[in-house]
């Protein structure tokens, strides 16, 4: 299980270094994505391939909205492989997608890592903190 949250540069040629705590999640590749929410998102890539990818991949063809999740998530999805200082390289659409500059944010989120420009992580989680009771009130709802 992937958790917690690191503060972290890019370098000069785009590469993030992992937290070393998640590395061993990665060590058979990661799939970098678009995060729903203006992030960049990291799978391990048997986690990508057996969860995620596998959901979007078996959606219906025909459906308009399900050809545009499609999109969303494969067109601009990179596989990659850790370097030996751990670090995956970040493509320039998935930058631009997050809106990434050099200060980052690695949050582990279960199965799969988050990463953040790091103002908009701390907005993220201020946003978070004001509405997380309400939220877990309304999902207490949906079990009764």
């Amino acid at each position: 299980m992937l958790t917690g949250s690191h503060e972290h540069t890019l370098d000069e040629k785009n590469r993030l270094t992992l937290p070393s705590k998640f590395r061993d999640s990665f060590e058979g590749g990661v799939v970098l994505a678009r995060g729903i929410d203006r992030c960049v998102a990291a799978y391990p890539r048997d986690e990508w391939e057996r969860s995620l990818g596998k959901r979007i991949g078996e959606l219906e063809g025909l459906s308009r909205d399900d050809r545009r999740l499609q999109r969303f998530f494969f067109a601009s999805a990179a596989e990659a492989e850790l370097d030996k200082q751990g670090r995956v390289m970040v493509p320039a659409a998935l930058l631009e997608h997050g809106g990434l500059g050099r200060e980052v944010t690695v949050a582990g989120v279960y199965d799969h890592l988050e990463i953040w420009d790091r103002a908009a992580w701390r907005a993220e989680m201020q946003e978070a903190e004001g509405s997380a009771e309400d939220v877990a009130e309304r999902l207490a709802g949906k079990r009764d």
